[in-house]
């Protein structure tokens, strides 16, 4: 493996295991529910083509138990610009809803609808395929009997940060046919306060079928921090509860007019 390759590897290596680190150091007072949640997400991608214009949509469902107590979906798409061959922007939107997994049938606890725009850097190495993603959100929320849960409000901002790896296995480059390591990263920033709002891990195995198909399978571990309060004398530690969740994605690539020329290569990033 070439000394660039090499080098970033350690340097994506260190900074996810800095910020994982983190994360279990702010367990000392979590409430974990111990269940593996699912995560499946299924998604359709329209690649920047000679124009540079792309986009996606995808739908998401979350359940609180292993393929059980669905309680989550996400239905969503945006309009992507490749401003050049590592360097997309995108403007994007979607809707959120949230049931109470013990008592679904009692309907939504809230919903939400977001905007969001990003940019994404990619770097091609020899063999490692380093992705960031940067992202600021606009959110807007319904809850439940019009009534606005203490702590909440019904707009939010947020800021998002992604690290994502790539490591392909039995080819250089994803290709057909190419099995993959995807191991991410990615922070939820609060611009009001606390600035650390949520933190999310990734480690999972992929396979390219073809230009097309794109499967992952693997565990993400999100953890939700709540800030240290003091109220009426008395003083509540921060606290942070993580799940662990099987995370099952599907990804359809839109097949672009061939130009004649080579083939693009596409790291198989999830949009979520």
């Amino acid at each position: 493996m070439p000394v660039a390759t090499t080098r970033v590897t350690l340097l994506l290596t260190a900074a996810l295991s800095g910020l994982a680190g983190q994360t279990a150091r702010g367990q000392t007072n979590a409430v974990q529910d111990r269940q593996l949640g699912t995560w499946h997400i299924a998604t359709a991608v329209l690649p920047g083509g000679p124009k540079h214009w792309g986009g996606y949509v995808e739908l998401q469902t979350r359940a609180n138990g292993l393929f059980r107590q669905y309680f989550y979906t996400e239905i969503k798409g945006g309009v992507s610009y490749d401003v050049a061959k590592n360097f997309t922007f995108m403007v994007a939107g979607g809707r959120y809803t949230t049931s109470d997994y013990r008592d679904l049938d009692e309907g939504l606890l809230n919903s939400e609808r977001r905007l969001w725009e990003q940019v994404t850097f990619t770097h091609y190495n020899a063999r490692l395929k380093v992705e960031h993603r940067y992202r600021v959100e606009q959110r807007w929320f319904t809850f439940r009997d019009g009534v606005v849960p203490a702590g909440s409000s019904r707009y939010r901002n947020r800021i998002r940060y992604r690290l994502n790896g790539f490591i392909p296995l039995n080819h250089s480059t994803v290709t057909n046919k190419t099995v993959f390591l995807s191991l991410y990263d990615e922070v939820f920033f609060n611009p009001k306060g606390p600035f650390l709002e949520r933190n999310r891990v990734y480690g999972g195995v992929g396979y390219q079928f073809s230009p097309n198909w794109t499967v992952q399978a693997g565990v993400v571990r999100q953890s939700n921090f709540t800030p240290a309060s003091y109220q009426q004398n008395v003083y509540t530690p921060q606290t942070t509860v993580s799940k662990n969740n099987l995370l099952l994605s599907v990804i359809y690539r839109i097949s672009r007019r061939n130009t004649g020329g080579p083939a693009p290569e596409y790291v198989p990033s999830q949009p979520d």
